[in-house]
């Protein structure tokens, strides 16, 4: 049975700067049945209330109405700096050219930039292949929320085949680059490190740059879940491409099923395992499970920052 999208009909009849819009405003509604309760108040203007907060500040008509301390923001105060890190290597293209690991990544950065907007913090955008391409400063303005959403338009409409891609090297541009405390996100299908622990060792090092530089960072494992953790494909011979080399090799599903799935697993696991030895949040993303999953993990994140 074919796995239903629940935003496909935004994600293709949409602008993105509506498909953020409408995401955000949903997932807000929807708040009050969640953990996350307290968070559907309006952004811009409130904060949860933490011990030693001055009392002045407190909101308490909206205490009536919630139950919850909140305090009144103000402009002047040190808001989140968040800088989004795309993959747009040719493997992000995978499985389709309807809908892809980038088309859900770039969608997932606009959401989140729409949310950031309401909470009035700030948000830049570096994307890389085998290169850093495009990096900018984190801002909250208007016009800045719209030229980075017009750049993530023009990567969906770039297709670029046989295009390699290089981490590490981009995390350790973007750890030189940003000069002030930031959340930073990455989005990436964490492909070009499979089966080869000096990629892995260079990725581990360039994460840790960022932590050194005192960034908190989120990890966005993208992954087509069916295809390319469960390998659920039929038991018929098929000729698979590589989309970063152009390499091909043909075999019958069935007979590299097992030995895919153990290398798969293992290599998974490594990963997990790096990130938690170095306080790095990875979330695993599956482009068939819609926007909440992302939503979620940042508010998780947001909310151990203070």
């Amino acid at each position: 049975m074919a796995t239903i999208n629940p935003y496909e009909n935004l994600q293709l009849h949409t602008n993105l700067e509506l498909l953020a819009r409408q995401v955000v405003e949903g997932f807000i509604t929807g708040l009050h049945k969640s953990p996350f309760h307290g968070f559907s108040v309006e952004f811009a203007e409130h904060r949860l209330y933490n011990n030693g907060d001055t009392v002045k500040n407190i909101d308490w008509k909206l205490f009536a109405k919630t139950d919850k301390l909140f305090s009144k923001r103000y402009e002047e105060e040190t808001n989140l700096r968040c800088q989004f890190v795309i993959d747009t290597s040719s493997s992000m293209y995978f499985p389709d050219e309807s809908y892809n690991k980038l088309t859900f990544a770039v969608q997932s950065t606009a959401v989140l930039i729409q949310l950031l907007k309401q909470q009035r913090d700030a948000f830049g955008l570096s994307l890389f292949t085998d290169q850093l391409g495009l990096n900018t400063q984190a801002k909250s303005t208007n016009t800045h929320q719209k030229y980075l959403f017009a750049q993530l338009e023009q990567v969906l409409k770039a297709p670029r085949m046989n295009i390699t891609t290089n981490l590490a090297m981009a995390l350790h541009q973007v750890a030189d680059l940003i000069h002030k405390r930031s959340l930073v996100i990455v989005f990436s299908d964490m492909l070009q490190t499979v089966h080869d622990e000096e990629k892995v060792a260079a990725l581990f090092s360039a994460l840790q740059h960022l932590k050194f530089n005192k960034h908190e960072v989120v990890l966005f494992n993208v992954t087509d879940k069916n295809k390319e953790v469960a390998f659920d494909f039929a038991n018929r011979p098929y000729e698979f491409v590589d989309m970063e080399t152009g390499a091909t090799l043909r075999a019958h599903a069935s007979r590299v099923r097992d030995a895919y799935l153990e290398q798969m697993g293992s290599y998974r696991q490594q990963l997990a395992l790096k990130c938690a030895q170095y306080k790095i949040d990875m979330v695993d993303a599956d482009i068939k499970a819609g926007f909440d999953q992302v939503l979620e993990a940042y508010l998780i994140k947001r909310q151990k920052m203070g």
